[in-house]
């Protein structure tokens, strides 16, 4: 690796334990759900580094157990789940191994086609099944990864994307199928808390009470303080303290802004870092993404947006029907305030975020977006 290209703050992979900060409680709790073959329902924000956990995790058990990640955000049925699926587990399992032998089998007894990545040379797999017949086929490849002796954690990132899948009962499905399973643990990764409680929470729903749950937080501010410092200094780069206190309540601690910021400010910087240098890197973060947040305003109706900036401006809004919150910025009647609401919701423009008491507060989702929202003028 070319050192003058190198950051000790990946904003896009993960690097390995050197590179990542803390979450030993979460980590604790995941080993302590598949070490008891529990699963785990982890539920988080976007760009609170819950895909770095997960594969950090994969790192820890890479000795014991078979580890497939899978991400299913960009699915868009069963026929998509099902060639994700298989592509992840052929890109986890070497193909020279008794596991991987058996798996290629497996698929080339199917109607399939591989195609390889120009760059990484890794695989992926596209079946070509029968209309009904890719849930059938989903069963056979967990069957198969069940009589392994070694056993599987199967990880599915942003799990509510099921949700919207045209085919129905696709949670009953799986769940009829991973109460078979004995040597198969699954994580159910998500980002939508709303949607995932549903799926998990709700009596009327197949994966009612069937995981542990595990919400992800903002990481310990003095324990990512210490570690944002020791990674300046290994790198002959002194950064102050009150420059990482503004920092990490610039960037909210969200895991995702705390790297981009960082990242930014190590790879422009040397010698001793200080406050001018680091407000110069937030503000040129902002000045970049400017264009992008104006296609925001254009796409919004006037409300949404008004309410969008109000939001920014409050920092977070707990009541935000009140009388005092909507007329201090001109945003019409309760009514039209709550259509703007849930708009705003619906595009993951503003997230709604529950504290120990029960209370909803509303956020502006995006970090960056909120620090240029609230710089603009309230009216």
């Amino acid at each position: 690796m070319n050192k003058e290209l190198f950051t000790p703050f990946p904003t896009t992979k993960y690097l390995g334990p050197e590179y990542f900060c803390d979450r030993e409680n979460e980590i604790n709790t995941l080993l302590n759900n598949i070490k008891s073959h529990q699963s785990t329902t982890l539920i988080s924000l976007r760009r609170m580094g819950k895909t770095g956990l997960l594969k950090h995790l994969q790192n820890k058990i890479s000795d014991q157990w078979i580890s497939v990640y899978i991400d299913i955000l960009s699915t868009e049925n069963m026929e998509d789940f099902l060639n994700t699926f298989s592509t992840s587990i052929v890109q986890a399992v070497p193909q020279k191994s008794t596991l991987g032998e058996k798996i290629w089998k497996f698929f080339k007894a199917l109607n399939m086609s591989v195609s390889y990545d120009l760059i990484n040379g890794e695989p992926s797999i596209k079946l070509h099944m029968r209309e009904n017949e890719s849930k059938t086929q989903v069963q056979k490849i967990l069957q198969l990864l069940d009589l392994q002796n070694k056993p599987v954690l199967i990880i599915l990132d942003e799990f509510q994307q099921i949700t919207k899948y045209p085919e129905e009962n696709m949670d009953a499905f799986l769940r009829t199928v991973i109460q078979s399973l004995q040597k198969v643990v699954f994580i159910f990764s998500g980002s939508q808390q709303q949607i995932m409680n549903d799926i998990f929470s709700n009596p009327q729903k197949p994966f009612y009470r069937s995981t542990s749950f595990l919400h992800l937080s903002e990481i310990n501010r003095e324990v990512y303080k210490d570690f944002i410092i020791q990674k300046f200094s290994a790198h002959e780069r002194k950064i102050d303290e009150e420059v990482v206190d503004q920092l990490l309540t610039w960037t909210r601690q969200h895991t995702f802004y705390v790297q981009l910021a960082c990242n930014r400010l190590f790879t422009n910087s040397e010698g001793e870092i200080d406050i001018a240098m680091w407000q110069n890197q937030a503000h040129e973060l902002l000045k970049e993404q400017e264009m992008i947040f104006y296609t925001y305003r254009d796409m919004l109706t006037k409300p949404q947006w008004k309410l969008l900036k109000a939001i920014a401006l409050e920092g977070s809004v707990t009541n935000i029907t009140s009388t005092a919150f909507y007329s201090r910025y001109d945003l019409g009647s309760s009514a039209a305030l709550l259509r703007s609401l849930q708009s705003l919701l619906s595009k993951d423009l503003i997230y709604k975020k529950y504290d120990l008491k029960g209370i909803v507060s509303y956020h502006v989702y995006d970090t960056l977006l909120f620090r240029w929202l609230e710089k603009l003028p309230s009216k």
